[in-house]
This record gives structure tokens, C-alpha cells and sequence, in this order.
């Protein structure tokens, strides 16, 4: 009997020594074939990633491929909330908005931002914007700042939308389908609504209405249109005073807000749709009853 008990335990024994191998090898041999594999699997990322790096039209694939998957999944995201900002936030938006903030402008520009903000009703970020491109497209085009702005105040009262019957637009007001050419350098005739770019075309048009004119007050003529006329329906007299104004706030003079716009008896010029160039005052056209803006020149 204890001759079989030996034989038993001698046989268990060995069955567990056994039993330990087998696993032991076991493991080993899968703990070799995933090193293996590991090693395999980074090979490959390495010979597709250099291969990808030498064709950048499958980086550019891979990028918006990752791009794509990233929003949708923001998309899913966000679809479950019911507020409409979440789920539809554009956390880039903010680039596209024409604002600074007061505290980065001179004391010249924040006290004319100020006064142009309280006059017009327009909100003091955006109009500083305004007014610091002013100051640095005035110094490069050689006219006072308090000029460009006067011009934007009459012609839109510095609403980047405006648009009249015959279609000068924007800031300025400029014809855009006269002078498209102007507006490819900022991305095409639509670039006429973003307040910056349709605020340099109206400089630049301004500055060559000037030169062409051979001084400030006919040049202004020039810019509406009345440079046949007589009568400019008080344009000149609106943008001179609304400069004077303007200067004098820069300089640290107080002007009321409410102060009138220009000559008291000055009546609102209706822009015109003709191409022609102005003629001299000495061969007038025929019939000609009000002060029209020539597309032309705007």
C-alpha cells in the first residue's frame, strides 16, 4: 500500500512538473510572438510613415481624413445638448470679428473711437478698429485719418452693409462692380462688405480722386460725383465739418455728439450708374438737375 501511495505522489509530481513546462513554454512562445509582432507592427508604421512623408498628397488625405472623423465625433458630441452654441460652437469665430479693445489704441484714437461711438450708435470695439486702421492707412497714404473717417461717417454712418439704389456699398461706399479689380487683392467683390478691406479701397480711390482733382475739396467732389455740378448737395460741407469735429476731439478738444452734420441747408446727393469720366465745367451736359455720384470714380 505505501509502495502505491509512492508511486502516486511520484506520478503527481511529475505531472506538475510537467504541467509547469508546458506552460511555462507556452507563455514564452506567445510572449516571443508578440515581441515579434510588436516589432513587426512598428517596422510597418515606420515604412508607412516615411513612405507617406515623401507624398504629401496622402499626408494631406490622412490629415483631413483625421479632421473629418475628429468634428463628426464633436458633432455627435454635441448634438445631444440643446443649447445651439454647444452645438454649433466655433471656437475660431472671433478671427473673423473687426473689434479691439479700447486699451490698445492712442489717446488720440480711443478719444475719437469714444466720440464716433456715442454719435453714431455703433459699438466702441469695432469703431476702434476702424479708427486704428485709419491712423496706420492715412500715414501710408499721405491723408489724415480724421478725413478717412469723416468720409465713412457721411457716406454709411459706419455701417459696413449699407448699399444704395445704384449699388456703392459698403464703409465707404465704393461702386464695387466698377472697381472689382480693386478688391481681388482682398479676395474678390464680396471682400466690399468686411469693413477693413472696402475702408482701403475707399482710401486708395479717395487718394486718386485728389491727385486727379489737384486738391482736397475737388478731389472730395470727385469722390461723390459732383465734380460736373455746381451743387454737391452739401457733401464737402458734411465731411469738412464732420473732420473739424474729429480733429478737434484728437487734439483733446470736447465736441458735443449731437452737434448738426455739416451746412445747414444740405441735401442728400443721389448717386448715378454712368461710367463716363467727368467732363470739364466748361461743357457742362445737358440736364443734369441733381448732384449724382459717378460710378466711375466710385
Amino acid at each position: 500500500m505505501k509502495t502505491k501511495l509512492r508511486k502516486l505522489r511520484s506520478t503527481y509530481r511529475s505531472c506538475q512538473r510537467a504541467g509547469g513546462l508546458f506552460v511555462r513554454d507556452v507563455g514564452n512562445g506567445l510572449l516571443e510572438i508578440s515581441h515579434n509582432s510588436l516589432a513587426m507592427l512598428g517596422l510597418v508604421v515606420v515604412v508607412v510613415s516615411v513612405f507617406i512623408a515623401g507624398r504629401p498628397d496622402l499626408r494631406d488625405q490622412g490629415e483631413t481624413w483625421a479632421l473629418g472623423w475628429l468634428q463628426e465625433r464633436s458633432e455627435a458630441r454635441a448634438g445631444a445638448s440643446d443649447d445651439i452654441t454647444v452645438a454649433s460652437a466655433e471656437p475660431s469665430a472671433v478671427s473673423r470679428a473687426t473689434a479691439v479693445s479700447p486699451h490698445e489704441l492712442t489717446k488720440q484714437q480711443a478719444a475719437v473711437a469714444k466720440w464716433i461711438a456715442r454719435r453714431y450708435d455703433v459699438a466702441l470695439e469695432p469703431v476702434g478698429r476702424l479708427v486704428q486702421e485709419a491712423w496706420a492707412i492715412g500715414q501710408h497714404a499721405g491723408l489724415d485719418p480724421t478725413l478717412i473717417l469723416a468720409v465713412a461717417a457721411i457716406e454709411s454712418r459706419f455701417n459696413p452693409f449699407a448699399q444704395s439704389p445704384v449699388g456703392a456699398q459698403g464703409l465707404m461706399q465704393v461702386m464695387t462692380r466698377v472697381h472689382t479689380d480693386k478688391f481681388e487683392a482682398f479676395g474678390g467683390s464680396h471682400a466690399a462688405f468686411d469693413p477693413i478691406s472696402n475702408l482701403k479701397v475707399g482710401v486708395q480711390i479717395l487718394r486718386e480722386c485728389i491727385a486727379r482733382a489737384g486738391g482736397l475739396e475737388a478731389g472730395l467732389r470727385w469722390y461723390v460725383g459732383a465734380a460736373n455740378s455746381l451743387d454737391d448737395g452739401g457733401y464737402l460741407g458734411k465731411v469738412l465739418s464732420e473732420q473739424g469735429h474729429m480733429k478737434r476731439v484728437a487734439d483733446g478738444g470736447r465736441v458735443s455728439t449731437t452737434v448738426p452734420i455739416g451746412p445747414a441747408k444740405a441735401t442728400p446727393a443721389v448717386r448715378e450708374a454712368a461710367l463716363e469720366p467727368a467732363v470739364p465745367a466748361a461743357a457742362p451736359k445737358a440736364a443734369q438737375p441733381t448732384p449724382e455720384r459717378v460710378a466711375f470714380l466710385r
